[in-house]
């Protein structure tokens, strides 16, 4: 959702489990979703950091809270890395639960392993 009205596209409705009954389905939808977010990610420029996306232009509100308003895009965008973070954890303990070893998570393992 942060990434959609960071692109100023309109909010989606929440996504239904049944639209994503297998591996294929779900790997399509996160593909459009990693797209999006990479092009917004390559179109940003150092000084666009400061902004506050929030606070402008017609999506003006669609504050998650009144205090989103306030928020500078660098703080948006380590949100968005740091609720990734609490959803890939909470997937990970589902996994464990069911038995199913996972690998190392840790930033720094990605970084040895692609540079």
């Amino acid at each position: 959702t942060w990434f959609t009205v960071l692109r100023g596209a309109a909010t989606p409705d929440m996504l239904e489990p049944a639209d994503f009954a297998d591996r294929t389905l779900i790997r399509s939808h996160w593909d459009t979703v990693e797209q999006q977010m990479r092009e917004y990610l390559a179109a940003l420029r150092d000084e666009m950091l400061f902004d506050k996306p929030f606070t402008e232009g017609e999506d003006k509100d669609l504050f998650f809270e009144d205090e989103d308003k306030d928020l500078f895009l660098w703080q948006v965008l380590l949100q968005v890395i740091n609720h990734g973070t609490d959803h890939r954890a909470q997937l990970l303990r589902l996994l464990h639960d069911l038995g199913i070893e996972t690998g190392p998570q840790d930033f720094i393992f990605y970084v040895y392993d692609n540079g």
